[in-house]
């Protein structure tokens, strides 16, 4: 089965788009890479995309028009991928992630938090399935999130079944570093999966603010500052980091007004320059090198892909803290490409009915959830749609039961 995959990260960098030949043949998933893209976002949608996510207050006229541009669009990406690569039977999109609603607690009276801390309990990807159907006239899985949200799991990071069935003949830990970041390990043990924190969110929002580049080419600019050891022990004591897996986070929590409120709230200045962007990449490589070490104790490599990997400061900073580093381009996989490949997989194994997480500890999924699901709903709702210009059915006739 031909199947492609359309994307967009927590960053609205690009939409990724990727082309992959699966097949299960005797219980084995193949998967032949044919290609992979981005597409640029039309500024100006873009620029809307990231005013509406978090903290902003955006109004449902908004949203609405939204899910039909970011559709449109993805269509429109999906229509040029065909007329390129050639035919695909089936498009899988993951959506524009908008908002992720982890529940964070209410005080319990003995100095914590209520056990429903750090729960999923929803979440929104923006781009209407149909607008993509119409513009390649292809069937679309989507959705893919939310039906394991509904069976008590974190519904991010999905990516745990790829790594499992990839990377899980020795002890490893698979690393995404996006806008978000998530490691998966396997290989030793029950799967675990979670988002680590940070990624490349802050320190692009911060870049953003103190330079006009949308992001730190290189680390470069980081790699001329120096690490503000007060700023980042304030930053290191969130909370989040010491959450278990599975657990998810995104926009809600590290927003754009993130860094102040938390250094202002602690009475500490904001570092200036460089030096607040070497301080923004070593929070990052601390918080996922500390996760990897306290989770995953006998990780012999760490498999990383995804954005972060063209950060030298960020990739120097992973390298002196843990074991064995490289990129998944080293072991076959384009790091860029990754997440655009897993949806493909994750569409491909729901239009066959099977379940696209790894079996956890216990009973529960890596994710959290309670039973494997099929993920993803689809558009329209058969999976061989009637040509255009053809309604065989013109006669309803009603019985009694």
């Amino acid at each position: 089965m031909r199947v492609l995959a359309l994307s967009s990260g927590t960053s609205v960098d690009a939409i990724d788009v990727a082309l992959a030949d699966l097949d299960d043949a005797e219980g084995v998933v193949r998967m032949r890479m044919v290609a992979h893209t981005e597409r640029t976002w039309p500024a100006p949608l873009r620029g809307r995309i990231l005013a509406a996510l978090p903290p902003a207050a955006t109004d449902l006229g908004e949203v609405c028009r939204l899910d039909t541009e970011i559709g449109q669009s993805f269509g429109d990406a999906g229509a040029w991928a065909i007329e390129a690569w050639g035919a695909v039977d089936l498009v899988v999109s993951h959506g524009q992630t908008v908002h992720h609603w982890v529940e964070q607690g209410t005080p319990d009276g003995g100095g914590g938090v209520s056990d429903d801390a750090g729960s999923a309990r929803g979440t929104l990807q923006l781009g209407s399935a149909a607008w993509i159907a119409a513009r390649t006239g292809r069937p679309v899985i989507h959705d893919l999130r939310s039906a394991d949200i509904a069976a008590g799991g974190q519904g991010a990071p999905l990516v745990s079944l790829l790594d499992a069935l990839w990377l899980g003949d020795r002890p490893t830990a698979a690393l995404n570093i996006g806008g978000i970041a998530n490691i998966t390990l396997v290989g030793d043990g029950p799967v675990r999966t979670g988002d680590t924190g940070p990624g490349n969110c802050l320190l692009d929002d911060a870049v953003a603010a103190g330079t006009g580049r949308r992001f730190d080419a290189d680390g470069a600019l980081a790699a001329a500052g120096r690490v503000d050891p007060q700023a980042l022990a304030v930053l290191l004591a969130d909370p989040y980091y010491a959450r278990p897996l599975p657990k998810s986070t995104g926009r809600e929590t590290f927003d754009g007004g993130y860094v102040t409120a938390a250094l202002g709230a602690a009475g500490v200045a904001v570092p200036s320059g460089n030096d607040l962007f070497a301080t923004l990449t070593e929070l990052t490589a601390r918080t996922i090198a500390e996760a990897i070490i306290r989770d995953g104790a006998r990780t012999e490599r760490v498999v990383v892909s995804g954005g972060g990997v063209r950060n030298a400061t960020l990739m120097a900073g992973l390298r002196s803290r843990l074991p064995g580093v490289v990129t998944s381009d080293a072991l076959g996989l384009a790091a860029e490409a990754k997440e655009a490949y897993l949806f493909a997989l994750l569409g491909y194994l729901s239009a066959r009915g099977l379940p696209g997480t790894a079996p956890g500890a216990g009973r529960r999924r890596a994710t959290g959830a309670r039973s494997a699901v099929v993920l993803g709903s689809l558009t329209p709702p058969a999976p061989a749609p009637c040509p255009p210009g053809r309604d065989p059915v013109h006669t309803l006739v009603l019985e009694e039961g």
